[in-house]
C-alpha cells in the first residue's frame, strides 16, 4: 500500500569529533492524507529530530521520506513548520509576518490582490486579522502561534508539522488554541504530524498516538489508534470511556519507559 507520507526505515547518527550517538534506528511510519498524528515520548527520544527530517531540515543517515510517491530530502513549502517558539520576524506586523510566507510561495501563481486576499483569509482563520497591523512585541505568546499557525496554513502545505506548539503557554491558551487547530483541521483535512509530551493533548487531537521508545537508538515502541469520533469537545471527552482508556494506555508505555531510565 501507497501511503501519502512514508518514514522508511529511518536511522539518524551525529557525529561530534570521535564520538558518534545513533539518536534513531529503523524508524518506519505511514501517515495517511488528512490524518493526524501526534509523536509523544520522554525527552531524549528523537522526536524533534525526526520531524526536523521530515521537515528535510535534518538528513537522515539512513532511509528516506516519501511525500506523495516523491523523496523529499530538503525544506519545501509542502511540509510547513510551528515551531514551539513562535518565531515571527520582529520588524514586521502579523500582517507582514504571514504575506512573507505568501510571496514567497505564491508570486508567480496569484495576483498582488490575489495574495493580499489569502493573507487576510488565513489571519481571519485563527482570528487574528484585527491584530494585522500590531508588531510581534504588541501580542500574547498565544496570539504569536496563532500567527506562526497562519503563516504555515497560508503556504498551503502538504503536511503541517508542529514542534510543541503550545509546550510555551500557560493553560487556559493551550486549551483555546487546541480547540483552534481541531477545528481548523475538520474544516481544511490537513495532514498534521505533531510533537508533543502532553498525554491529553495527543489523545485529544490525534488519530493516531506514535510513541517512541528512550534514546539512544529510539525507536517506535507502539502505535495506538484513537477511535473517537470529531468533531470532538473537550469536555464531553473528559468521561468518555475510550478517551479514558487511550489515556492509560499511553500514560502506561510512558512510566515503563521511566521505570527502565530509572533503572539504568
Amino acid at each position: 500500500m501507497s501511503h501519502y507520507l512514508l518514514i522508511d526505515h529511518i536511522d539518524k547518527k551525529f557525529t561530534r569529533g570521535s564520538h558518534e550517538t545513533e539518536v534513531l534506528k529503523d524508524v518506519t511510519l505511514g501517515i495517511e492524507q488528512g490524518e493526524y498524528v501526534s509523536i509523544i515520548g520522554h525527552s531524549g527520544c528523537g522526536k524533534t529530530t525526526l520531524l526536523n527530517i521530515v521537515a528535510g531540515l535534518t538528513p537522515v543517515s539512513r532511509g528516506g521520506v516519501i511525500l506523495e510517491n516523491r523523496e523529499v530530502n530538503e525544506p519545501g513549502p509542502d511540509r510547513a513548520v510551528v515551531f514551539q517558539n513562535h518565531s515571527l520576524l520582529p520588524w514586521l506586523t502579523v500582517y507582514g509576518n504571514v504575506k512573507l510566507a505568501v510571496d514567497k510561495v505564491f508570486s508567480a501563481s496569484k495576483s498582488r490582490a490575489e495574495r493580499h486576499a489569502w493573507t487576510m483569509h488565513n489571519l481571519d482563520l485563527v482570528q487574528m486579522g484585527h491584530a494585522k497591523d500590531k508588531r510581534p512585541a504588541e501580542i500574547s505568546g498565544g496570539m504569536k502561534q496563532r500567527v506562526g499557525l497562519a503563516r504555515a496554513l497560508a503556504m498551503q502545505p502538504k503536511v503541517l508539522l508542529l514542534d510543541e506548539p503550545f509546550g510555551a503557554l500557560d493553560a487556559l491558551t493551550r486549551a483555546h488554541l487546541q480547540d483552534s487547530v481541531m477545528a481548523i483541521h475538520e474544516k481544511l483535512g490537513n495532514t498534521v504530524l505533531m510533537i508533543t509530551h502532553d498525554v491529553d493533548e495527543a489523545v485529544l487531537l490525534s488519530d493516531r498516538i506514535v510513541m517512541m521508545t528512550n534514546g539512544p537508538a529510539a525507536c517506535i515502541g507502539e502505535v495506538l489508534d484513537v477511535s473517537l469520533a470529531r468533531p470532538r469537545k473537550r469536555l464531553t471527552l473528559a468521561g468518555d470511556a475510550e478517551y479514558l482508556k487511550c489515556r492509560k494506555r499511553v500514560l502506561e508505555f510512558l512510566y515503563e519507559r521511566h521505570r527502565f531510565v530509572e533503572a539504568a
